[in-house]
């Protein structure tokens, strides 16, 4: 219960914040261009419209969701990862490795983490803003620790899960939800957990 409503938090504020970038960053532009070539009274009411701010909230939106998105992304197995080594050794040889793996990245992120947390108390004692916005510069940077020991919690949570299982999550990039049911394939299943064989896609005899 509580990891599936984390899962939907994780997902919702991610969305909300490439989705609210995005139409922010379109406003803007719009506007520059537009106060350029109106005349009369549609250019004075433009100019008077202050959209300074835009900028720098689009990248503190772009950064928020980056932290978060990497949490998301050691949750799903969509991050890039170079294992045809790992790959190659035996199953229980390769699964010490992983779970070394594993148990590395949430020991880095909570590291991290406890620093971020750390800056962000000492932070939140001063006076410092930022530039456009005048937001306090601890709250910009919350992001760190909170996005650092969800990432941390992720990869335990990969980690007991490949324990229990043996299979690690894998993202299929090229799946698109809802087309080409019949062509699906049980990825994480496959002994080498990243890629099908030829032959499971194309078997011996098959027309190509």
């Amino acid at each position: 219960m509580v990891n599936r409503a984390l899962d939907h938090l994780e997902e919702w504020l991610i969305t909300f914040l490439i989705g609210a970038a995005t139409i922010i960053i379109f406003v803007a532009v719009v506007h520059r261009y537009a106060t350029g070539f109106a005349e009369g009274w549609v250019q004075d009411a433009l100019l008077k419209i202050n959209l300074a701010w835009a900028q720098e909230l689009t990248i503190f939106m772009f950064v928020w969701m980056a932290k978060f998105g990497a949490a998301y992304g050691v949750r799903t197995g969509i991050h890039v990862g170079v294992d045809v080594l790992i790959n190659a050794l035996k199953p229980n040889v390769r699964a010490k490795f992983i779970i070394f793996g594993l148990l590395g990245g949430a020991l880095f992120t909570g590291i991290i983490g406890t620093f971020g947390a750390h800056f962000v108390w000492e932070l939140a004692f001063t006076d410092q803003v930022s530039d456009d916005l005048e937001l306090p510069k601890w709250i910009v940077y919350l992001c760190i620790p909170l996005g650092s020991y969800l990432m941390c919690y992720r990869f335990l949570q990969v980690c007991w899960s490949f324990i229990k299982t043996g299979h690690l999550p894998h993202a299929d990039h090229g799946h698109v939800e809802g087309l080409d049911k019949e062509a699906e394939f049980e990825w994480a299943a496959m002994s080498s957990e990243l890629h099908p064989k030829d032959d499971d896609i194309n078997p011996p005899g098959a027309r190509k």
